[in-house]
């Protein structure tokens, strides 16, 4: 709950204001988008007036606060900066000039990117379920928000800023401790395997364990991402919900790959965490042949660009008109692969490496955390 604050209608503090441009047909123009969860702006890449045809555009200007009527009940709000100006936005973003006599527009900006002021966007967000809301302008001018003296709006931003800043820090050098451990694992690779190259058949083979769908019966399902980043739990869907006539059941150690999004890295091993669960027939499962290959070393080298970077070579296509990436494409890719012995021997490295890879996952997600939660004592008044 926001601090007990004198509030504000936001038609009093930061009304609308529309500033049209006539576009001409030879000229560029570049559009703005906001991303969801108070993740900022992001420009478009430039168009021309011709592109733009009959629809409206407006100019978008340092300092406004800015709504993406479409997604703003999950936090597409953002205050425009100098390297918006200039650019324009279509009649889907509200620009609100803020009165800077009674508030701050990026204080505006965290308060409607925490729970209650997207809850507030919500409200105004009349419509169906999910993506199919909209704001309401005059909802919109109607939310009364908590004001404090402007002076400690301005102490408020300045302490989330500092601290989100901190957070921004911590999340880059995850990253570049992730790339770090990624980087070893391909260099050690290149150094153990050392043979001629073979065809993936010789050390994997397709095994499925296609399991037929019964209704009423709940699957919990998982994805893969693209790009080596894993395997996901998802929501379990029930027999009778889908199309599908089985599901394929994951087991440790088996690798899944993504016929449709191959192209572009969706591989992984399947973790333990995750036996049991079921995929679509769209993903195919791999078994490691005991004689040429350990699920645990293939497991630390799925992930590497070296590994997931080749399955493009598999696919015919550019972009998203690429097409399926078949079990035999995937298994003709040559890759050398070391003895079973110097595979054991790079385990127990991985093995160490791993366990610092899951004490980093479990830093990531605690870090997501820590902006939501700063939000959160910002505005119970809590904020030192």
């Amino acid at each position: 709950m926001t601090k007990a604050w004198p509030k504000a209608s936001m038609g009093e503090i930061a009304p609308l204001v529309r500033r049209p441009v006539l576009t001409r047909a030879e000229e560029l123009y570049r559009e703005i988008g906001i991303r969801s969860f108070g993740k900022g702006v992001f420009h478009k890449a430039p168009v021309t007036g011709l592109d733009i045809a009959d629809k409206r555009v407006f100019t978008v200007k340092p300092g406004d606060l800015l709504f993406n009527i479409v997604f703003a009940w999950e936090g597409a709000v953002a205050v425009a900066t100098e390297a918006e100006r200039g650019m324009v936005g279509s009649h889907r973003f509200l620009t609100c000039v803020t009165d800077k006599s009674k508030a701050d527009a990026r204080f505006l900006n965290y308060w409607f990117t925490q729970a209650e002021g997207r809850d507030q966007l919500l409200r105004a967000s009349p419509g169906g379920a999910g993506r199919n809301r909209t704001l309401g302008v005059e909802k919109l001018a109607a939310i009364h928000v908590p004001l404090p003296p402007l002076d400690e709006q301005r102490r408020i931003v300045a302490r989330i800023e500092e601290l989100a800043a901190k957070v921004a820090e911590a999340q880059n050098l995850r990253a570049l401790s992730d790339q770090a451990t990624v980087a070893f694992v391909s260099a050690t690779h290149a150094a153990l395997a050392t043979s001629k190259p073979e065809p993936l058949s010789k050390f994997i083979e397709l095994d499925e364990d296609a399991t037929p769908i019964e209704i009423g019966v709940p699957y919990p399902q998982a994805g893969v991402r693209g790009f080596g980043g894993g395997l996901f739990a998802k929501a379990p869907v029930k027999g009778g919900e889908t199309t599908y006539r089985t599901f394929n059941r994951l087991y440790q150690g088996a690798l899944v790959m993504s016929q449709v999004k191959g192209w572009e890295g969706a591989v992984a091993m399947t973790p333990k965490e995750l036996h049991g669960y079921f995929v679509s027939p769209e993903y195919r499962t791999f078994r490691c042949r005991a004689d040429r290959c350990l699920p645990e070393y293939l497991a630390a080298l799925v992930p590497t660009k070296f590994f997931w970077g080749r399955l493009k070579d598999a696919t015919r296509g550019v972009g998203a008109r690429r097409e399926r990436t078949r079990p035999e494409q995937f298994l003709r890719l040559e890759f050398s692969m070391p003895s079973l012995r110097d595979q054991e021997r790079a385990i127990a490295t991985f093995t160490s490496i791993n366990a610092v890879q899951g004490l980093q996952q479990e830093t990531a997600t605690g870090m997501s955390a820590m902006l939501p939660a700063i939000l959160d004592k910002a505005f119970r008044g809590e904020l030192s």
